[in-house]
C-alpha cells in the first residue's frame, strides 16, 4: 500500500512538475484564449444580422469554433515533446514554407487547387477549407532565424545583417508576389526584434530604416494600382477629403463610421448587428472586426482588446527573459513581434490610420490558417518555458557592449 502511495505520488508529481514550470506562460495563455472568445462573438455580431436566441453561435461563427478547437489541439500537440527537436529541423521546416510559397505562384497549379481570393494567389484549396501557407511561414522562419543567430555575434558588424536579411528576404519575396503585402510586412519588425534582441548595433539598424525611407518612393511605381489607390485614399483622409468615401475609400470610411457611432460603451446587440449588417462593411468578420468591436462594445471594448494584447506581449517577454536558451529566446521575441505588429497595423487600418492591406487581427479574426497559427505560437512559447535550462550550454549571442 505505501508503494502504491508512494507510485501515485510520484506519478502526479511527474505530471503536474511540468504544468507548473509553464510559469508565465499561462498568461500568454489565457490572453489567447480570452481574445479567441471575444473573436467568436465578434463574428457572430459581424454575420448575424439579427439576435438568434434559439442558437449559441450563427454558422460562420460555428465554423471559427471549430477552428479553435482545432487549434488548441494543435497547441497541444507542440507543447508536450521538447520544443529543441523543432530546432533541429528549423531548415528543413523553412525550406517546406518557400516550397509551399513557391507552389502557390506557379501559373499551370489547377484552378480548383489554387485560385486567387480578392486578387492574391494566397491560398491552397483543401475541400473543407483553405489553407494559407504564409501563416505557418511565420512560425518556420522564426525557428530558422533563432537556429542561426543563436550562437552568433556576426550581425555586431554591418556586413554580418545580410545572411539573417537574406533568410528573410526570401519568404518576404514570395509572399509579395502572391501579392499580400500584407502579411509581407510583419516580417521586417520580427526581424528588427531579433537583431535588437541578440545585440545588433543600433547605429547599424538606424542606417537601415534611413536607406529604406529613402528608397521607400522608388517602391511606389511597382506597387498593384490597388495598393497605390489604398495609399492615395488614406491621404485623402488625412486631408479631410471625402470625396472618395462611396468609391475608394468606402471600406476605410464605412469601418471607421461603425467604430466611431459605438461611442465610449458601445450600441445595444440588435441595434449593432442592424447597422453593420446594413454598412455593407466588407471583410467585416475579418480584417475589419475591431471596427465590429467598437460599435458593438465601444471605446471600453476596445481597450479591452488592447490591454489583453498588451499582457499577452509582455508575459511573452517575460517568457522570453525566464530562458537561458539563446534559441528559445530568439524564437520567443520573433513570434512576439509578428503578433504585435499585426495587432499594430489591423488597429491602424480600422481607425483610417494606416492603408488597408489585408492584415487579421490574431486570435480574433475570421480564418482557420491564422488561428492554428497563432495557437501553434502559443504551445511553442509554452513548451520553451516550461523546458527553460538553467544556463546555456555554449556561450550564446550575450556578451559585454563593446561600442
Amino acid at each position: 500500500m505505501p508503494s502504491a502511495s508512494g507510485h501515485r505520488s510520484f506519478s502526479i508529481r511527474s505530471i503536474l512538475s511540468p504544468i507548473a514550470r509553464i510559469g508565465p506562460a499561462w498568461i500568454v495563455i489565457a490572453a489567447s484564449l480570452a481574445l479567441s472568445l471575444i473573436g467568436l462573438w465578434a463574428i457572430d455580431v459581424a454575420k448575424a444580422p439579427k439576435p438568434h436566441p434559439e442558437t449559441l453561435l450563427n454558422p460562420i461563427a460555428t465554423r471559427q469554433a471549430v477552428f479553435l478547437a482545432i487549434s488548441l489541439a494543435a497547441a497541444l500537440v507542440i507543447v508536450l515533446p521538447n520544443y529543441r527537436w523543432l530546432a533541429s529541423a528549423a531548415w528543413f521546416f523553412y525550406i517546406i514554407a518557400l516550397g509551399l510559397l513557391i507552389f502557390l505562384l506557379i501559373p499551370f497549379v489547377p484552378w480548383s487547387i489554387v485560385h486567387p481570393i480578392n486578387g492574391a494567389r494566397s491560398w491552397i484549396d483543401l475541400g473543407f477549407t483553405d489553407f494559407q501557407p504564409s501563416e505557418p511561414a511565420k512560425i518556420a522562419y522564426a525557428l530558422t532565424l533563432a537556429w542561426y543567430m543563436r550562437y552568433r555575434t556576426e550581425h555586431r558588424r554591418f556586413l554580418g545583417l545580410i545572411p539573417p536579411a537574406i533568410i528573410t528576404g526570401i519568404p518576404i519575396a514570395l509572399i509579395t508576389l502572391q501579392p499580400d503585402l500584407g502579411t509581407a510586412s510583419l516580417f521586417i519588425p520580427a526581424l528588427f526584434a531579433v537583431l535588437i534582441g541578440a545585440g545588433a548595433r543600433f547605429r547599424h539598424l538606424a542606417l537601415i530604416v534611413m536607406l529604406a525611407a529613402m528608397a521607400a518612393p522608388a517602391v511606389y511605381p511597382i506597387l498593384k494600382p490597388h495598393q497605390q489607390q489604398r495609399i492615395a485614399g488614406l491621404i485623402k483622409q488625412l486631408k479631410g477629403d471625402r470625396s472618395e468615401d462611396q468609391d475608394l475609400n468606402f471600406q476605410a470610411s464605412t469601418a471607421q463610421t461603425l467604430a466611431a457611432a459605438g461611442g465610449w460603451t458601445g450600441l445595444g446587440d440588435e441595434r449593432s448587428r442592424t447597422l453593420i449588417h446594413f454598412s455593407g462593411l466588407p471583410e467585416r468578420h475579418n480584417d475589419m472586426v475591431f471596427s465590429i468591436i467598437l460599435n458593438r462594445w465601444g471605446v471600453l471594448g476596445g481597450l479591452l482588446v488592447l490591454g489583453l494584447y498588451a499582457i499577452w506581449f509582455a508575459a511573452s517577454l517575460f517568457c522570453a527573459a525566464c530562458t537561458k536558451d539563446p534559441f528559445g529566446r530568439l524564437v520567443i521575441l520573433t513570434l512576439a513581434a509578428f503578433i504585435a505588429a499585426q495587432v499594430f497595423i489591423n488597429v491602424g487600418m480600422n481607425i483610417g490610420l494606416l492603408p488597408i492591406i489585408g492584415i487579421t487581427l490574431p486570435y480574433i479574426s475570421y480564418g482557420g490558417s491564422s488561428l492554428v497559427t497563432v495557437w501553434a505560437m502559443v504551445g511553442l512559447i509554452a513548451s520553451i518555458t516550461m523546458r527553460r535550462p538553467k544556463s546555456s550550454p555554449r556561450r550564446s549571442f550575450e556578451f559585454i557592449n563593446d561600442d
